[in-house]
């Protein structure tokens, strides 16, 4: 939530003073910093955080601006509240080397319960959004009741839980009340943001690690008193290593935790942590969480390596008006009856949010006869078809035309992937590189 606000105040801004477009986007990770440095009183990892997650370039040419904001605020954080981490910790310390082994299982854990953490949230919002639009304004209740239910028998797992996390970073909390709590707070966490409440990434993680380091640490002190530090230090390496698996972003990762704690003792632990929950997590959840949120959300952005291929054909330059459309109530029946007259093999299935999919006449083939009734919207998935932008390469759009076997690829818009903006069919790609088909 704070990064969107942060970064909304910026694009208003931007609007206000009559800014061009180009300026409005460069304000978006300015702003994003700025929050982030305030919130959590992190201003460097504001600053590696719009750069790393954001931008997805360290070296974007706006940098001066992000470091400006991230100070200035963070100035304004302490005039108004002074200058205290967020949480006090006392000195932590290696005990042994041997406990660098103890901070890869912790590692391994965080990249488990990282991927848990998004396919949960990912799959629980999935099911969310597929529910009619008319039950939109009853989804909030349910995931509300559901969380209060939690919190009537465990009320530690309502609110941001900052000061349970303390108790954890000082080694005050039992090790059965941590398991319960890692194990609610994903229940309670993913089904409030799935059901279109309250809900955030930055907070949960750095929760749900705290109380996974903690059990870890207290499990691994009990084993091997003399050769382990307290609970305290693998509570603070589990917030690094489940934010860096959850976020994927871990210079932040280890960033924050130093500044949220002031504590440099454990950095190579935390690094080491860090990168082994990164390692796993991407092995077991491939696509970043606040990409896979977007993509539900019908958004498509464009990654650092699209906006550095800014010389190659783009299929704006050749994409057309949309045709060969079908309502998604067409049966199959009437769809082979159009298509027998059509010189292509594939149609752009459309309903009153725009298109929601292709159909292929092998599909429409394929169909029994029992199933010439069937609506061409049922066969179809709405979250996940074939698709192209038009800032997008050529050889990205013969490419999809070959993965799915199609002849035709819809040109949809980036912020919202229903609305339909033209079409790009393989003769035109073929044509633009000079290859003529008969």
């Amino acid at each position: 939530p704070s990064v969107q606000v942060g970064a909304g105040i910026g694009s208003v801004l931007g609007r206000l003073l009559g800014l061009s477009t180009e300026q409005v986007k460069n304000l978006i990770p300015v702003g994003a910093a700025a929050a982030i440095a305030a919130a959590f009183n992190t201003p460097l990892a504001a600053v590696v955080f719009a750069l790393e997650e954001i931008m997805g370039d360290l070296n974007a040419p706006m940098m001066g601006g992000v470091v400006l904001a991230s100070a200035t605020a963070w100035v304004v954080l302490r005039l108004l509240l002074g200058d205290h981490p967020l949480f006090k910790v006392p000195q932590y310390h290696l005990v042994s080397s041997a406990e660098f082994a103890v901070y890869a299982v912790l590692g391994l854990a965080g990249g488990v319960v990282s991927a848990i953490f998004a396919r949960l949230l990912l799959g629980m919002r999935a099911r969310f959004l597929r529910f009619r639009r008319k039950t939109v304004w009853f989804q909030p209740v349910v995931g509300g009741l559901l969380v209060g239910v939690m919190g009537w028998f465990v009320p530690q797992v309502l609110g941001v839980g900052y000061g349970f996390v303390g108790d954890a970073l000082n080694g005050n909390m039992a090790l059965r009340l941590m398991l319960l709590l890692l194990v609610l707070k994903l229940i309670a966490v993913t089904t409030s943001y799935a059901s279109g409440n309250a809900g955030g990434i930055f907070g949960p993680a750095l929760f749900i690690g705290a109380m996974l380091g903690g059990s870890v640490g207290t499990a691994a002190h009990h084993l091997f008193p003399a050769y382990t530090a307290t609970a305290g230090a693998y509570a603070l390496v589990g917030m690094g290593a489940v934010f860096a698996g959850v976020v994927r972003a871990p210079m932040t990762s280890v960033l924050i935790i130093f500044e949220m704690t002031q504590d440099y003792a454990v950095i190579v632990p935390l690094m080491i942590a860090n990168l082994v929950s990164l390692f796993v997590a991407s092995l077991l959840q491939h696509e970043p969480i606040y990409e896979a949120l977007a993509v539900q959300d019908g958004i498509h952005l464009p990654t650092a390596k699209t906006r550095q291929r800014l010389g190659q054909r783009r299929v704006g330059s050749i994409m057309k008006s949309a045709s060969q459309l079908l309502p998604a109530e067409t049966t199959v029946r009437e769809a082979l009856e159009r298509a027998s007259a059509s010189e292509f093999r594939s149609w752009l299935v459309t309903d009153r949010r725009g298109v929601i999919g292709i159909i292929d006449l092998s599909l429409l083939l394929d169909e029994p006869a029992e199933g010439a009734e069937k609506k061409l919207g049922g066969l179809v998935d709405a979250l996940a078809f074939p698709h192209i932008h038009s800032d997008q390469g050529l050889d990205l759009a013969l490419e999809r035309m070959g993965e799915n076997q199609l002849d035709i690829l819809p040109v949809v818009n980036r912020a919202n992937v229903h609305k339909l903006e033209g079409i790009v069919t393989l003769r035109d790609v073929l044509n633009a590189y000079g290859v003529n088909r008969a």
